[in-house]
């Protein structure tokens, strides 16, 4: 497994995440030795559709893309669709995008990314329901487990969290990929 060590990783969602899409992920990021920062418009904590709980360490207003080696966004069909409706939440991912850092986007969380405008020729994958509005902002849509394009890791459901897992660590520890860019 590839070493995150010093790397810090930002995790934007809201209430109403898919659980295992934000457990897992930040699991699979702290064994690698990253630390996960949790980022939402909400203080104190979230809570995701089958209740997991989750503290917030810092506000979407208060986040710099410049404090982080890279970006996770759960999916949840709640989540998805309010965290794009955050002016500071769109604005700190294409600031991520700008800065050619890695983003790894599963199910539902890839919505956010048609609004910061970051998906002009790029492949990727998600919940099914979406594949008119990722395509409709440029993208490529594709029915896979987990595609890779320039640090761009995405996937569609909880069942491809294995191998969501595993290349958003791979690209994490892989650092800034040029064709990652807003």
């Amino acid at each position: 497994m590839a070493d995150l060590t010093g790397k810090k990783i930002a995790f934007v969602a809201t209430n109403g995440f898919e659980d295992s899409e934000l457990t897992e992920p930040w699991k699979a990021v702290s064994e690698a030795g990253g630390t996960p920062v949790m980022i939402s418009p909400e203080s104190g904590s979230i809570e995701g559709k089958n209740g997991h709980k989750q503290a917030v360490d810092m506000s979407t207003s208060d986040a710099s893309a410049a404090d982080f080696h890279g970006l996770v966004l759960p999916g949840g069909v709640v989540n998805g669709d309010t965290i794009r409706m955050d002016d500071a939440a769109v604005s700190f991912v294409r600031e991520i995008f700008a800065q050619h850092k890695p983003v790894g986007a599963i199910c539902h969380g890839g919505w956010i990314l048609a609004d910061a405008d970051v998906l002009k020729g790029r492949k990727l994958t998600s919940y099914a329901s979406l594949k008119t509005d990722l395509r409709n902002a440029g993208a490529e849509w594709v029915d896979e487990e987990v595609v890779v394009d320039a640090g761009l890791v995405s996937s569609r459901t909880p069942d491809d969290l294995p191998a969501f897992n595993s290349k958003i660590v791979e690209e994490f520890a892989e650092g800034k990929h040029e064709g990652q860019t807003a």
